[in-house]
């Protein structure tokens, strides 16, 4: 389709759309002939012209916009291109764009969280809540190992709640000593003391 064809299919466009909006607004009869005719037109236009120009035409259009400007992927290589084919790519990239975690399989789930395990002891402030976390996640690999579901087995230890403990007390004394408070200001002199009493 050339560009001249496009401007006046355009026009036709343009000129119906006035023209209805004559017929809307209170019209003779002359002008709704008219319009009738100009949609007449445009549909004739329309069964004729085949798919492919009607693509060109849109794109040509979108383009003059400016609607393919500023695309996320603009000059960079499609992701994903040439990789091994996977039925559950629609899951991975919906898991991946919206962040979503705690899916999967019980024994990753626990080998990802006992990665992961000592930070969150250390966000805790007191014994007791250290206490807690550990019952529970123990409580919870021993029953995925009493469990056979299916997929990977659990290979994720339990943890000792006591060396656990004993392991935070540690690392939150490390931590105090490393953050020692500066050191105070010497002390003035008796002389500098002396003059600003008077």
């Amino acid at each position: 389709m050339n560009s001249g064809g496009g401007s006046a299919f355009r026009r036709r466009v343009e000129r119906a759309a006035e023209l209805r909006s004559i017929r809307t607004s209170g019209s003779t009869v002359h002008e709704n002939d008219q319009l009738s005719a100009a949609e007449e037109e445009l549909r004739q236009k329309r069964a004729k012209m085949d798919d492919a120009a009607k693509a060109e035409y849109l794109i040509r259009d979108a383009m003059a916009q400016g609607k393919f400007d500023n695309l996320k992927y603009a000059g960079k290589p499609i992701p994903g291109l040439g990789e091994v084919y996977d039925p559950d790519w629609w899951v991975k990239g919906l898991l991946q764009r919206e962040n979503i975690t705690g899916l999967g399989p019980t024994a990753i789930l626990l080998r990802t969280e006992d990665a992961g395990l000592d930070a969150r002891l250390d966000a805790q402030f007191s014994e007791q809540q250290v206490r807690d976390i550990l019952a529970d996640f123990n409580a919870r690999v021993i029953d995925a190992r009493r469990q056979l579901q299916g997929g990977p087995p659990v290979i994720t230890k339990t943890r000792d709640v006591d060396a656990e403990v004993a392991r935070w007390r540690e690392r939150r004394a490390a931590e105090a000593a490393a953050a020692v408070p500066p050191a105070p200001a010497p002390k003035p002199s008796w002389w500098r003391r002396l003059w600003a009493r008077a």
